[in-house]
């Protein structure tokens, strides 16, 4: 016999399954209700409090990031009313913000935060007792029109504009008589964004001299670390008559052509500074080392000395990986070069000068050094005839004496070694220790020498010059030279 549920138990399993179903619904409603009162105090309480510059709710705002506190006042560009949209104009922000850290010197000074964004700017000028620093992100953009561009006197020590007679434009980052001023960060970016200055000097529309992207004037305790640096109108960074400066862990940009003077780093009169563990691939000299132009320099007499250049990668398709001079009238003297890689460039390394540039070039010690798929390897060239003006002194020969190479190193090379003194201007007291570089180019003439005087100790190749006396490796001499003055220099290959 079959027996079936009374209809009375499906009712209350359906009055079960509403009552339940009503309770969640209900309990759920409460949940909401909760969340959107919280929210709504919430939100409340953030506006209220952070138009009265306290926050109960801490908040992030937009680009908005984590920054090491290295000056005890720190700022935020957003304070002062940056946008970081790479449309707005941001050059009054930077300048507020700097003024304010101005008055902040006998408390240590102050620093100023760049957050992840692109902050167009016209050019501003920093102050003493800084830091600036640009988060990972970070692109301070130059404006690229050069009305907004302010035009300077020109340098002491060059007589006038390098490219045009009459003032120069300034740099997009510039100081003057500065003391302790750091440039900073986690690997932000500045920007000079050069290309339409590069396309107006080609065209021979420009009626100054380019603008660097960062200079620092007659200051001392300087350090630029930890930041990119990328196409520069101009000069990359040029730290000029300064002292006790620090440059490590940059990255330096341009194209390698069509990006006319893009120097990487130009000391220029410089004292006691440290360039270290940086890669830079620009469309001139990776690093050049200046101290002023013919009889200008030779007047303002302020020498590049002391300067340790070290671990480095380098690239120049049109100039040299790092040089010295042309502009040295000022004397060069006691540089160090060591561990550098140069990479796929026309030069290695070079010194350059002429007639009438005056002072010395002495005491280069260049060690371990690597050169990969170079055409030239070491140059030392003696007539770079461009001068300034038609006033100059042809009779102000400089001097190069006392340049050491020892452990250089690599392959693809087609020229290893060109020193090209002259009867006016000879190279004295060169030394070569420890060289094999492989070569591309099996021609006789590949380690060339013109009016050059000095010695090879050990192990060299490709054969040196007959220039040169040699050594074994405990100093002990092989051979005299007889033909100091020879000149086997072809430039043909």
């Amino acid at each position: 016999m079959l027996e079936t549920a009374p209809a009375s138990t499906n009712g209350l399993h359906i009055r079960r399954w509403i009552h339940s179903t009503a309770r969640l619904l209900f309990a759920h409603r409460i949940l909401l209700i909760s969340f959107c009162v919280v929210l709504f105090f919430t939100l409340f309480h953030w506006h209220r409090d952070s138009a009265n510059g306290l926050l109960v709710f801490p908040r992030k705002l937009p680009n908005s990031v984590e920054f090491p506190k290295l000056r005890s006042a720190e700022f935020n560009l957003t304070e002062f009313g940056g946008v970081g949209d790479g449309l707005t104009l941001n050059t009054a922000a930077f300048e507020n913000a700097i003024r304010v850290i101005s008055k902040l010197g006998k408390q240590g000074g102050g620093q100023l935060n760049v957050p992840p964004g692109k902050w167009l700017t016209a050019p501003f000028n920093l102050t003493s007792h800084m830091t600036l620093y640009l988060a990972e992100g970070a692109v301070i953009l130059g404006i690229d029109d050069e009305k907004q561009w302010r035009l300077m006197p020109p340098l002491p020590s060059y007589g006038y504009g390098r490219e045009h007679p009459g003032p120069r434009y300034g740099s997009l980052i510039h100081g003057q008589h500065l003391k302790d001023v750091v440039i900073t960060g986690n690997n932000g970016t500045i920007n000079g964004q050069g290309q339409a200055w590069w396309k107006k000097y080609r065209r021979k529309l420009l009626n100054n001299t380019r603008g660097p992207l960062v200079q620092i004037m007659w200051s001392s305790d300087i350090v630029i670390s930890n930041i990119t640096l990328q196409d520069s109108p101009f000069w990359t960074l040029h730290p000029y008559d300064c002292k006790n400066v620090t440059i490590t862990n940059l990255t330096i940009l341009a194209p390698l052509f069509e990006a006319p003077n893009t120097d990487g780093i130009d000391p220029d009169s410089c004292e006691d500074m440290v360039i270290e563990n940086c890669y830079i691939s620009v469309g001139d000299d990776a690093v050049a080392i200046k101290s002023g132009w013919d009889q200008f320099g030779i007047s303002y007499n302020r020498p590049s000395t002391n300067i340790l250049i070290r671990n480095l990668i380098v690239r120049s398709m049109v100039s040299a990986g790092v040089s010295i001079g042309s502009e040295m009238s000022g004397g060069v003297s006691n540089i160090t070069i060591e561990n550098l890689h140069v990479w796929s460039s026309r030069r290695a390394v070079r010194i350059k000068t002429a007639p009438g540039r005056g002072a010395y070039i002495r005491n280069i010690r260049y060690r371990n050094l690597t050169f990969n798929d170079v055409r030239v390897g070491i140059v030392i060239k003696t007539d770079y005839n461009e001068h300034p003006a038609s006033g100059y002194d042809p009779a102000a020969l400089p001097i190069i004496e006392d340049i050491s190479y020892e452990s250089v190193h690599g392959e693809g090379v087609r020229v290893p070694v060109r020193i090209h003194g002259s009867a006016e201007v000879p190279v004295r007291n060169v030394l070569f220790r420890d060289m094999s570089v492989g070569i591309t180019y099996k021609k006789k003439h590949i380690f060339q020498c013109g009016f050059v005087e000095g010695r090879v100790i050990g192990s060299v190749f490709p054969a040196p010059c007959e220039n040169l006396d040699l050594y074994d490796e405990q100093g002990r001499l092989l051979r005299r030279s007889t033909a100091p003055n020879a000149s086997d220099i072809d430039y043909d290959f």
